[in-house]
């Protein structure tokens, strides 16, 4: 199984007032091609932090991150921004949709960032609404569309440009209960399509859809456990 994330040894402090806060202290962390897995921990044991350096929009103070066979630690802002349009799609909480384009536009904008022509923009945004069930409503905005479909809307705008990584930050956080039971079971068949899914949360109920868990406490990894409950 080929190995897609390779952390090792990585830290990160953010400096105040001249001291150096740790909030990473040594983590060690291989992702491999079609896994499912949950990063959990309460808050403040660095698991936002580590989701932001996965996800390309932070750098490791030190240590090393392979990704996909590149050495994303040491990269310039643009090269990680590039690394990161190609290589990882985003799902958050706050589904960060533009209420004046329609679903098949907004699933489209990954795409005008990486030129390409209106009518494959289209297309692809077309085959990820397909994807997600949602074609049918490919022409409404985001007002017409129920907190459900509004984050489906925003998962196939994170599978548009086929990823290697689906990263998901809390993305059931806003959704009710039997909303957020049929967004997981869609990230299900997403990873049995064959993408790798990494899922941030704080709630055990949402982390047992994962077939891995990786529970973070003060800046350490303090278990990495096959999830034998998964549902």
């Amino acid at each position: 199984m080929s190995t897609v994330i390779q952390l090792s040894a990585i830290q990160k402090s953010y400096f105040m007032a001249n001291q150096a806060i740790p909030v990473l202290k040594g983590i060690d962390l291989a992702i491999h091609h079609n896994e499912y897995v949950a990063l959990m921990g309460p808050s403040g044991s660095g698991k936002s932090t580590l989701m932001n350096i996965l996800g390309c929009l932070d750098s490791p103070t030190s240590g090393m991150y392979t990704l996909n066979g590149h050495d994303v630690s040491k990269m310039t802002d643009d090269a990680l921004a590039g690394i990161r349009n190609v290589e990882i799609g985003f799902v958050f909480q706050q589904f960060n949709l533009l209420p004046r384009l329609s679903a098949a536009e907004n699933v489209a904008l990954p795409l005008v960032y990486a030129s390409v022509s209106k009518k494959e923009r289209i297309e692809r945004a077309m085959v990820a609404l397909e994807k997600v069930g949602l074609a049918e409503r490919s022409h409404h905005k985001s007002n017409e569309l129920s907190g459900g479909q509004i984050q489906r809307v925003a998962i196939a705008r994170a599978l548009v440009n086929n990823p290697s990584i689906l990263l998901a930050d809390e993305p059931t956080g806003n959704l009710d209960s039997k909303t957020s039971v049929e967004v997981m079971e869609l990230f299900g068949k997403i990873q049995d399509a064959g993408n790798t899914v990494i899922l941030v949360t704080h709630e055990e109920d949402i982390a047992q859809y994962a077939h891995r868990v990786v529970r973070l406490r003060d800046g350490v990894i303090e278990s990495d456990n096959l999830n034998k409950n998964h549902k």
